[in-house]
């Protein structure tokens, strides 16, 4: 199966590689695997690009063994891949060159919660949902949801956002500092608890959305926000995708502070209605939900049907019981795995790009129309509050036609996005699968990125082969 924009593997210098591993050995005993079953697991498992595994993966506990670990591999010029949960889609846990994962998600420690600054330290292998059952006695939350339960450390390293991004923003929103250790093994700390800061660079946002290139993170200090008072949610059914996404656009650009406002192509939603078992209409839905006091989210609620009904949509039926609001965003969050059913055996090649909110329309209604030219199975999902959205092609890997075929889709798809002044990705990350897109979307920024990339790792060794190409 050809695989979409990725670096030919080349192995380092195999005698350094082993005897890193060697002495990774002695110093953490069956804490440094080399069995194939593990090392697969540390590649890339979540999408079609070929798992390219790491020579031994090492399970770290603390700061200090990263930062032993990296200075090892430092000495010896081998790669080091940062591994949390493996939830990533494009490519970002292969290890192309070879090299060591060292996987963080045994350090999950929960290390301070401070509610009256509305902050808390956690550890890189801590997951968004561990996060909030620690939380939920406190009257606050972690608001960032990328539908997975990533790690934290991983969700930085890819700048995540997700339903709650109109709202709450994305991670380097909410990232207040980091502990992070550098190419050589020496360990820094960026940022700190203050809400503000004009104190020289921002490393902070340097390392969100790095991609394990530039560090290691090991440790975050982030913002938390509190519960609202009430919240309601609910779906609401548009003739087409069209009128649903200029929905979309009425409500950001009249001030509706809408907290998560999703769209489901009516593909999608006969997926999610056969997965989840709901008996929606199979026509282009809108899942929303207002946070804020009883008066207020019943106010932005009504404002928000109206809008709906002059552009065709509605009725918008909402909730305020937990029981019922859960079970719709359940649904929304299963939409990955939901889309296999209508072309069970398929991959999935799963794409994102982001535009300017007021291109949104043009540009789903763009992508629908190549999708119907191209006779894909492909639903499209979007946090398009903040106008990104995702497609999902379903392909027979065994044929070599319609995988090209899908790869030529996916490639018109981000030019697109990038010639609306948008980017190829509003939140999966660069990785392998979108490195061939930077230079156009970035121009001669990526030189700067390159020589940031260079300056900090000269020997290339942190997480090579992903977001710039290097000489």
């Amino acid at each position: 199966m050809p695989v979409l924009s990725q670096q030919v593997a080349v192995p380092r210098d195999g005698e350094k590689t082993a005897l890193v591993i060697d002495i990774l050995t002695q110093a953490f005993g069956e804490r440094c695997v080399r069995s194939e079953a593990v090392r697969r697991q540390h590649g890339h498992t979540t999408t079609w690009l070929e798992n390219q595994p790491p020579d031994a993966v090492v399970f770290a506990e603390t700061t200090q063994e990263v930062a032993e670990i990296v200075r090892t591999c430092a000495v010896h010029k081998v790669p080091v891949i940062p591994f949390g949960s493996g939830s990533s889609l494009e490519g970002h846990l292969n290890a192309p060159e070879g090299g060591i994962s060292i996987d963080v998600s045994a350090m999950n420690k929960i290390l301070a919660v401070n509610p009256e600054d509305l902050d808390c330290k956690v550890q890189a292998g801590v997951t968004r949902k561990q996060l909030n059952t620690h939380l939920r006695d406190t009257g606050l939350f972690f608001p960032i949801d990328p539908g997975a339960d990533a790690s934290l450390g991983g969700m930085a390293s890819t700048r995540a956002s997700g339903t709650n991004a109109v709202r709450y923003g994305t991670m380097r929103d909410v990232v207040l500092g980091l502990t992070v250790v550098l190419p050589s093994g020496d360990v820094v700390h960026t940022g700190g608890r203050a809400r503000k800061s004009s104190a020289g660079y921002d490393l902070t946002r340097l390392m969100i959305g790095a991609e394990g290139t530039l560090g290691v993170i090991t440790e975050l200090q982030l913002r938390l926000h509190g519960i609202p008072e009430a919240v309601s949610g609910g779906v609401c059914p548009f003739p087409t995708i069209e009128s649903a996404c200029n929905a979309v656009i009425t409500t950001i650009q009249c001030g509706i502070p809408v907290a998560r406002i999703e769209l489901l192509d009516a593909l999608q939603i006969k997926a999610c209605n056969t997965y989840s078992k709901l008996a929606l209409p199979e026509t282009p839905t809108l899942f929303l939900e207002f946070h804020g006091t009883e008066a207020s989210v019943r106010e932005q609620s009504d404002l928000f049907n109206d809008i709906a009904g002059d552009l065709g949509g509605g009725p918008f039926t909402w909730e305020t019981q937990p029981e019922e609001r859960n079970k719709l965003w359940t649904a929304r969050h299963d939409a990955y795995w939901a889309a296999f059913t209508l072309r069970p055996g398929a991959k999935g090649i799963a794409t994102d790009v982001c535009v300017p909110i007021s291109r949104l329309a043009e540009c789903v209604e763009a992508t629908r129309q190549d999708i119907e030219n191209e006779r894909f199975i492909a639903p499209i999902v979007g946090h398009v509050g903040d106008g990104n959205f995702h497609v999902l092609v379903l392909v027979d890997e065994n044929d070599q036609a319609e995988v090209a075929q899908a790869e030529a889709f996916v490639e018109r798809l981000n030019w697109r996005a990038i010639d609306m002044e948008g980017t190829c990705t509003g939140e999966h990350g660069v990785g392998q699968g979108k490195m061939k897109y930077m230079a156009r979307e970035h121009g001669g920024a990526l030189s700067v990125m390159r020589a940031v990339k260079q300056a900090i790792d000269p020997d290339n060794i942190l997480n090579p082969g992903k977001i710039v190409p290097m000489p």
